[in-house]
């Protein structure tokens, strides 16, 4: 069976992002290069990645008016990326532009709120009530907008899953148990995730900053 996992490639070094996933694609479902990653190498490096075979995640999180980023995700779209992130916050115009200007084989799913965030960062920003109510009303929102699914903590996507049966559901902020949680507010592990709707979980430092990386996605592995 596929993995779950998405390793996380959060590092502006081609090399260093091409030795990692080397090492792990054969215990990983797919790769997850995100705005450091992109910023460094663009579209070249995401073609780079791409040659190990693995579907490719491609988290830039993109939020501006509907049409900058429906001719953003055109301009992406020769990447063919397996998943491609948007902010849910950008509202329905965005969102059902984004889809539309996707590759049909592409899951466009919504932001719902950050995972380095918790209830008093919303409210510093004005947004009144708790973490996973926000989550749920983005999650509304993505569901209508015609989007493939959402990103949520794993604090959140049950709530997501009972609300929306057939959504795509990534879970970033994944550490094993007794792990570091870093700059992450609101962190589950991989089984918890799984066993409360996750689709795939997204695993950065605890499988990239390991010893033996490898090692570390098998053993992530074993406990789903």
């Amino acid at each position: 069976m596929t993995s779950r996992i998405y390793v996380a490639l959060d590092t502006p070094d081609l090399a260093r992002a091409q030795a990692i996933a080397t090492r792990v694609r054969h215990h990983v479902g797919g790769l997850k290069l995100g705005l450091e990653f992109f910023a460094a190498h663009g579209q070249h490096g995401v073609r780079e990645l791409a040659h190990l075979g693995l579907p490719i995640f491609l988290d830039l999180k993109l939020h501006d008016i509907p049409n900058t980023v429906a001719k953003a995700v055109q301009a992406l779209s020769a990447l063919e990326p397996a998943i491609l992130t948007i902010h849910a916050a950008g509202g329905r115009a965005m969102l059902e532009d984004a889809k539309a200007a996707a590759p049909p084989a592409t899951k466009v799913v919504a932001v719902t709120m950050l995972t380095s965030l918790d209830a008093e960062d919303l409210l510093a920003t004005g947004v009144v009530g708790s973490a996973h109510d926000q989550v749920v009303r983005l999650t509304d929102l993505a569901q209508e907008a015609g989007l493939d699914g959402i990103v949520c903590s794993g604090a959140e996507v049950a709530a997501a899953k009972a609300r929306w049966s057939r959504g795509f559901f990534v879970v970033p902020g994944v550490r094993p148990a007794n792990g570091v949680a870093g700059d992450q507010k609101r962190v589950v592990t991989p089984r918890q995730a799984l066993d409360s709707g996750a689709s795939i979980l997204v695993v950065g430092r605890p499988i990239t900053q390991a010893d033996d990386p490898d090692a570390a996605a098998r053993a992530i592995g074993a406990t789903l």
